[in-house]
């Protein structure tokens, strides 16, 4: 899928100062139900409608920004995660059968993390390497300052120090930073079977709760508050109120207190509470 079917500034939100407003920009674009997913997702696999792919594409880079925000710990710039993240949504999207029975925003999440966990490993060892103003001196000058292949001896080491401006003990730790080994992302077959290999696919992971779910958690609760607020805006007033007064409010009415209001008895006040919370939940079903 080309990178053309989404608009630039919404593919690749450039620079931190337009982050925010990128982020309000995606959060705008209605949220897809389910019968609309099906159908987009069918035109696009078999007649290969490219505007069908681009409304998913779009309708889903609120969950790419959801995801994104998790990784933040790594020192990585937030923009840069989505942009990635954004890549492995279009690559699900490509990828996406609907009759699996199973929602895009469950799909692409492998494709979304896989393209932010690619991006953090080639970033990850040249973010944790230096990180002082002194070693990110040195990561771009010891390679050249050195006069031989393999560790430094203590008169290099010295002599690296004396050029550079910083200690003795701060060469040796940078070179021990550089001399290390890459691993890779993927889990592969061990040399020694005794000392099994394990890959930053196994750690990257969270036991927490999935992003997906907490976003579609979120997304369902907003919907339901909107119906439950469209509901009360139905009731008459005095059934408003007996709502609002038993069940919306910290210091709760009783029957009686309610039927003292409406000069009413407590029983005609509960059999009005049923009524107002029958209709409610007709609201939230419907």
């Amino acid at each position: 899928m080309s990178k053309a079917l989404v608009p630039s500034h919404l593919l690749a939100p450039a620079g931190t100062g337009n982050l925010d407003a990128y982020i309000q920009e995606v959060y705008k674009i209605p949220v897809l139900t389910l019968d609309e997913e099906q159908e987009l997702a069918t035109r696009y696999r078999d007649e290969n409608d490219l505007e069908a792919a681009r409304r998913l594409v779009l309708a889903h880079l609120r969950f790419v920004v959801h995801v994104a925000k998790g990784y933040t710990g790594y020192g990585l710039n937030l923009g840069d995660l989505i942009q990635e993240g954004n890549i492995g949504l279009m690559k699900a999207v490509k990828r996406f059968d609907p009759e699996r029975e199973v929602r895009l925003v469950s799909f692409a999440v492998h494709w979304i993390r896989a393209e932010m966990h690619e991006f953090i490993l080639r970033n990850w060892r040249i973010v944790k390497v230096a990180t002082t103003k002194a070693q990110r001196k040195l990561f771009f000058n010891l390679r050249k300052s050195k006069k031989r292949l393999g560790w430094l001896n203590m008169n290099e080491v010295e002599a690296v120090a004396k050029d550079l401006g910083v200690k003795p003990e701060v060469v040796m730790e940078m070179e021990s930073r550089l001399s290390g080994q890459d691993v890779g992302f993927d889990l592969t077959a061990a040399d020694d079977e005794d000392r099994p290999q394990v890959a930053p696919a196994a750690y990257l992971e969270t036991s927490e709760r999935n992003p997906e779910d907490t976003l579609e958690a979120a997304d369902l609760e907003s919907h339901q508050h909107g119906l439950l607020y469209a509901g009360l805006g139905e009731l008459d007033d005095r059934s408003q109120d007996i709502i609002r007064c038993r069940w919306l409010t910290d210091d709760k009415a009783t029957l009686q207190e309610l039927a003292d209001r409406y000069g009413v008895s407590a029983e005609r006040i509960r059999q009005l509470e049923v009524n107002a919370m029958n209709k409610l939940r007709a609201s939230l079903n419907a």
